[in-house]
């Protein structure tokens, strides 16, 4: 018998029954609230009823679409903007001098503070809209289009992309580097223009990668709280937002409300986490 799995469990049982304790402790009496049992606010009968008004709720549905559109869209750019990176980088050939900057970008610059940057940036009282005021592109600041707070989340959007495209460049970077450059090179043999070598040899390799990559980026924006309560609209309000509005209602008795939206947005993560196995699992298996 291998001792090495079950040392290693062993060594990591403390912490993983703290973290399991804390997670379980949240999540099981959130679920409970969600179906009305809430004997603190005189709930004590399971019931679908919270549910049911949730979803036809005229808020629900256009909360998820956004909170759908906006995770969506800023994973896609991000996706798309850092494997451009990270091309770039293999191409020239010094990444690895940039590679610990970018690493390191995503990990010091938390969603709060990317939030507030984004803010400053394009408010119609922040930097972008005075330089273009400087220029006499716009007569004053606060004619600028806004870019926050907007219903279709460009803000929140920004925001993302600032704290994604460093560690999409870092990750699709490594795996450039450890993959076979004959590949490419005997493509370009045979004919292949530097085009057509990337779409029909580097980026098919890639896809695995950038495919779980995707879906680790959409599952932590849809379930992100901070850019959606500092940089977007009163409505929709994305699904944390709302669940947080909910929470905060004087009436306990409508703390169901908001365990129901944490519920959604717990069951559509842990589909992403299955989804997320599924891709890694067929990335290793093509390895």
């Amino acid at each position: 018998m291998n001792r090495d799995p079950l040392r290693a469990f062993l060594l990591l049982a403390p912490a993983l029954l703290v973290l399991g304790a804390l997670f379980l402790g949240s999540l099981v009496p959130s679920l409970l609230q969600s179906f009305g049992y809430f004997p603190a606010a005189g709930l004590r009968e399971p019931t679908l009823r919270f549910f049911r008004e949730v979803f036809s709720s005229p808020e629900f549905l256009p909360s998820l679409l956004f909170s759908l559109r906006v995770s969506f869209v800023s994973s896609a750019l991000t996706v798309f903007l850092g494997t451009i990176l990270a091309l770039l980088l293999d191409e020239t050939g010094k990444g690895e001098r940039i590679e610990a900057l970018l690493s390191s970008i995503p990990i010091i610059v938390p969603h709060t503070v990317a939030a507030l940057l984004v803010l400053n940036l394009l408010s119609r009282t922040g930097i972008l809209a005075r330089i273009l005021f400087s220029l006499g592109w716009v007569a004053s600041p606060a004619e600028m289009t806004g870019l926050v707070f907007d219903r279709r989340g460009v803000g929140i959007i920004a925001a993302y992309l600032w704290k994604g495209i460093p560690f999409v460049a870092v990750v699709v970077y490594v795996v450039l580097r450890n993959m076979d450059g004959r590949l490419r090179e005997t493509a370009l043999v045979l004919g292949a223009s530097r085009m057509q070598a990337l779409r029909h040899v580097v980026l098919p390799l890639l896809f695995p990668t950038l495919s779980s990559t995707f879906v680790l980026l959409f599952g932590f924006s849809f379930g992100a709280f901070e850019a959606p309560f500092l940089l977007g609209p009163t409505f929709p309000r994305a699904l944390p937002t709302a669940a947080y509005s909910a929470y905060l209602n004087p009436d306990i008795a409508s703390r169901p409300y908001s365990m129901v939206l944490i519920a959604i947005i717990t069951a559509i993560a842990v589909s992403l986490v299955y989804l997320y196995s599924f891709l890694s699992a067929r990335k290793e298996e093509r390895l």
